[in-house]
């Protein structure tokens, strides 16, 4: 089996980096050349490979491999007056990517099918250009004349096994023994699953301006979804723990200062015990008005995810996402908006940092530009958003690596990186005992956010009351009601105990696509009313 597995993995889409590393820029200027108007051709590849293994209720369930290639490529195309079409096209190429003759046909296809978009996208800006207002006329000649990335890196993956030579049946027994434990923790748990994958992804982007870009991930991931019903109630409860590593990290406890995490096994089982313990707990009668909340990093993190990240993408804050996937409450036009005005506590600081690890690390985006921490809070005050080299052109700053696609056939959007709350001096248990009355409010559920997050609705896994500076009483069925600026205004107290969640599925884009990315933060203590029932 395992000489099997070695042999499998010598023979998949992998073995196409090396090629194109050497032949992709070349047949690229050959394209500009043979091409009139041409002046820009960019390649984006990866080959990627996975294995996968559930369980449900003590029985082994699904197990799967698979492995897949696949194209991105973009075409410039220049017109009189100064318009410049952008065309994209992207497709699946599978096996073709372990012959080099049809990988390289097949990249001529899609630089003939994005060279005829780009035609079409100067034509129809031409005519837009006539009638269109100064601004509008403006924003597109930046657009057009965007630079290009010209960095040249290798990034490799980071790993103890390659999931390609790794036994599958190991992720089986994994799951399986975690998901019996939980069956034998009693029959008031009434469903559970736990599953875990191991993937590795290699990525290349070369251009005809000079980038050379190879970068390498792997990422494990495990999920445990509890269903669990007492006399006194019913509870279900759903987390997922992610490293850009490899299966030893849920094998075993992994330590990491922002994002540790125990074994797959022990997450699964504890997950399954607190379930059963929410499942028993009263209902949360609501207090009436606003209550002290002091929210543990792990509710956090979806705060950081809807009110912070979401919102500070460039495309969304210019409406390009308006019609499916709302605005944005920082940007609401170019003349009001929030840049440089304090919607939040002089505490408050938040930022996206993809260069630091958790689950969505990486160093360069899918442009090629180089990512780099970006600062949206600092001390309560709004500073800036995540770009694309279009966006940050419409806005008239400098790219900052954020625009990434899902796969290599989608054409990237600005997505967040890890995007989080900054951590402060106050120790949380110090600011749980400052609190006479209130709530303490822990693990995130479901999120309910208003079209341009203005305010938001968010459950919570557990909720304890306080009183005297003490927890007490556990309650179920929890959430936490906010306008998004009084919430952070209200921020008087934010701890030193910073940490990184795991977001294995944020889905953005028609078509819908999925990444894995990471947000946290520290506790934080607020104002806002609670919901239950």
């Amino acid at each position: 089996m395992a000489s099997s597995r070695k042999n499998r993995a010598a023979d998949d889409g992998f073995g196409a980096i090396g090629f194109l590393r050497a032949a992709a820029e070349p047949a690229l200027r050959r394209f500009l050349r043979a091409n009139r108007g041409a002046t820009y051709a960019e390649m984006r590849f990866e080959a990627s490979f996975s294995r996968t293994a559930s369980a449900v209720d003590g029985v082994p369930r699904d197990a799967a491999e698979s492995a897949n290639a696949a194209l991105g490529v973009r075409v410039h195309c220049a017109a009189p007056g100064g318009v410049v079409g952008d065309g994209f096209t992207g497709v699946e190429v599978g096996r073709i990517a372990t012959s080099r003759t049809k990988l390289a046909a097949a990249l001529q296809s899609a630089l003939a099918e994005a060279f005829d978009r780009a035609r079409c996208s100067a034509r129809e800006q031409t005519a837009l250009r006539r009638t269109a207002p100064a601004a509008v006329v403006k924003a597109l000649a930046a657009i057009g004349n965007v630079e290009p990335s010209t960095e040249r890196a290798e990034v490799a993956a980071t790993f103890r096994r390659d999931p390609r030579t790794l036994d599958p049946a190991e992720l089986g027994r994994l799951c399986r023994s975690a998901s019996a434990e939980i069956v034998g923790l009693g029959s008031d748990v009434a469903y559970n699953a736990v599953a875990a994958l191991a993937e590795l992804r290699h990525e290349l982007f070369v251009n005809t301006a000079g980038a050379n870009i190879s970068q390498a991930f792997a990422f494990s991931q495990g999920d445990c979804y509890v269903v669990a019903a007492t006399a006194d109630g019913h509870q279900e409860s759903y987390d997922t723990i992610g490293q850009q590593r490899g299966f030893e990290c849920l094998a075993d406890d992994w330590r990491d200062e922002l994002t540790p995490n125990p074994g797959l096994h022990r997450f699964a089982v504890e997950l399954a015990r607190e379930t059963r313990e929410v499942a028993a707990a009263p209902l949360l009668k609501p207090p009436e008005g606003e209550v002290v909340v002091v929210t543990d990093p792990h509710f956090n993190a979806l705060i950081a995810h809807e009110i912070i990240g979401h919102p500070c993408e460039a495309d969304r804050a210019l409406k390009m996402e308006a019609a499916y996937a709302g605005r944005s409450w920082f940007l609401r036009s170019l003349e009001h908006n929030e840049i440089g005005r304090p919607v939040g506590s002089p505490l408050l600081w938040a930022c996206s940092d993809p260069t630091l690890n958790g689950y969505g690390h990486y160093l360069y985006d899918h442009e090629g530009t180089r990512g780099r921490r970006v600062t949206h809070l600092e001390g309560g005050v709004f500073r800036g958003f995540l770009n694309s080299r279009a966006t940050a052109a419409a806005l008239g700053v400098e790219p900052n690596g954020s625009a990434r696609a899902s796969e290599a056939w989608h054409a990237p959007l600005v997505r967040m990186s890890n995007t989080f709350f900054m951590p402060g001096e106050s120790d949380p248990a110090r600011m749980i005992a400052e609190v006479d009355r209130g709530y303490y409010v822990c693990g995130h559920l479901v999120p309910s956010i208003a079209e341009s997050r203005e305010n938001f609705r968010i459950s919570a896994r557990r909720v304890y009351e306080i009183e005297h500076g003490r927890i007490g009483r556990l309650f179920r069925s929890g959430s936490v009601i906010a306008d998004s600026k009084s919430f952070f205004r209200a921020v008087d107290a934010v701890g030193n105990d910073l940490r990184l969640v795991a977001i294995p599925n944020c889905g953005k884009g028609q078509p819908m696509q999925v990444k894995r990315m990471s947000n946290g933060g520290p506790t934080l203590r607020s104002r806002a009313r609670l919901g239950g029932g």
